[in-house]
């Protein structure tokens, strides 16, 4: 009878203490999915899916501001040479390759295509934010291409963020080089990584 009692006493601590330690996870906010060694670990952090939505959302509203606020023409000074400056713009990024918006279009469809196909997997946090600012900067101007102007694929992209030593430009071009600069950063790494390794 000792003996019995004392494995019920056992297997009553043990799920007590696993009942606790479940209790400490989710106070600490640990996102778990399971309990052992097999439990599946949820990402700590949006993915690029939300990054690129932010972007999108975050474009639109200031060129819609823009459109409302610079409707006369008149640049708007802001501090240093920076100011806003309504400008349309038929190219791509900073105002280059003018009249070329077509092309341009399909461009930038392939390239979130191909983007979210290859980092579809990704495990590397600064690999989703990248794909997300990329992703989101050439979605944001697609919309202007699609649907501000003359037709489909013929629009012209809103610019209003003017240094006056520099092409005007919009937030989903800063998305789209800072999303570049950061794979740059990333490649980078992740070969002086394999290279230390080897």
């Amino acid at each position: 009878l000792a003996v019995h009692e004392e494995r019920r006493d056992d297997s009553r601590s043990g799920v007590v203490g696993e009942r606790l330690q479940q209790d400490r996870h989710r106070r600490r906010g640990d996102d778990h999915v399971g309990v052992g060694d097999g439990e599946e670990r949820r990402p700590p952090f949006p993915r690029g899916e939300d990054d690129d939505v932010a972007v999108v959302l975050l474009d639109q509203l200031s060129k819609d501001w823009a459109l409302r606020a610079l409707a006369d023409g008149r640049p708007r000074h802001v501090v240093w040479t920076l100011q806003w400056n309504l400008s349309f713009n038929s190219g791509m990024a900073f105002s280059k390759g003018q009249g070329l918006g077509p092309i341009i279009g399909l461009g930038a469809v392939v390239v979130v295509i191909v983007i979210a196909t290859s980092v579809r997997h990704s495990a590397s946090r600064i690999v989703d934010i990248a794909a997300g600012l990329v992703i989101g900067g050439a979605l944001g101007n697609l919309i202007d291409r699609l649907f501000r102007g003359d037709g489909w694929l013929h629009g012209r992209v809103v610019d209003f963020i003017d240094f006056q030593w520099f092409a005007i430009f919009n937030v989903a071009d800063i998305a789209v080089n800072v999303g570049g600069g950061l794979f740059i950063v990333w490649s980078l790494s992740a070969h002086r990584s394999q290279a230390a390794q080897g």
